[in-house]
């Protein structure tokens, strides 16, 4: 029997989506590890709050073994200012690497920026969870990427528990209310806490353009960074990549 791909995830306490959907788009040739930074209002103070507990669980998802690291939390990231998922991500390595792992560091901010970059999309939409202020900043954040965000929706809930049980109706209601003229991409959730797996393929074919949400770019880059085809059916164009045929 193969021995699958460890993959670590760097999770916030009251994330339950990403642990849940990631592994349904990559299957039985993965095993997930998940080490956890307590959070439960998403506010810029908790956010900070947050981010300095992921010295603690580097060394813990570390001493897991595992081949490919994904810090799971894009706001956190993105709150931090333009381009800092470089610096966290290489910070995450360095620690790593002090500790004998070569695994392979992603966070979902990163994921995100380079999956829409692989599509070649220049102008998104977007639908996010969060309150405006933060909502705003992650659109100053993908425009700081040389990406135009033509049209956002904030759905303001500010409990990172609630944000997990957002219905499907209210996302695509957002999504509907969306200007899509001349938009490549649409992000249909700017978020891995909040679901949207079931969504995005229905989306797509609505929509008639590649939607893609926090959790399908996590996939994507994981998958890249194993040197692994991309070729998951259901899930929207970007995990259609190594495809023959993408229908849009």
């Amino acid at each position: 029997m193969a021995i699958p791909h460890r993959i670590g995830l760097i999770v916030p306490s009251t994330n339950v989506t990403v642990e849940t959907e990631i592994p349904r788009l990559l299957g039985r040739d993965f095993s997930f590890h998940s080490s956890r930074m307590r959070l439960r209002a998403v506010t810029p103070a908790e956010l900070r709050a947050m981010n300095v507990q992921r010295e603690r669980c580097v060394l813990e998802i570390g001493d897991a073994g595992v081949d490919v690291v994904l810090y799971a939390c894009l706001v956190a990231i993105m709150a931090m200012g333009p381009g800092h998922h470089r610096d966290a991500e290489f910070r995450i390595a360095e620690q790593l690497g002090s500790g004998g792992s070569a695994a392979k560091v992603l966070s979902s901010a990163g994921a995100l920026v380079s999956a829409l970059n692989d599509l070649g999309a220049k102008r998104v939409a977007l639908v996010m969870p969060y309150l405006k202020p933060l909502a705003e900043q992650v659109v100053d954040y993908i425009e700081a990427e040389g990406i135009t965000v033509a049209d956002w929706r904030a759905l303001e809930v500010a409990d990172n528990a609630e944000v997990g049980c957002i219905p499907g109706d209210r996302v695509m209601a957002a999504a509907r209310s969306l200007d899509l003229s001349g938009v490549d991409a649409l992000v249909l959730s700017c978020c891995v806490q909040m679901p949207s797996l079931e969504l995005i393929q229905p989306a797509e074919d609505e929509f008639g353009l590649p939607v893609l949400s926090a959790a399908t770019a996590g996939a994507y880059s994981i998958l890249r960074s194993l040197g692994l085809p991309v070729d998951i059916p259901g899930a929207g164009s970007l995990l259609r990549a190594d495809s023959a045929v993408v229908n849009l």
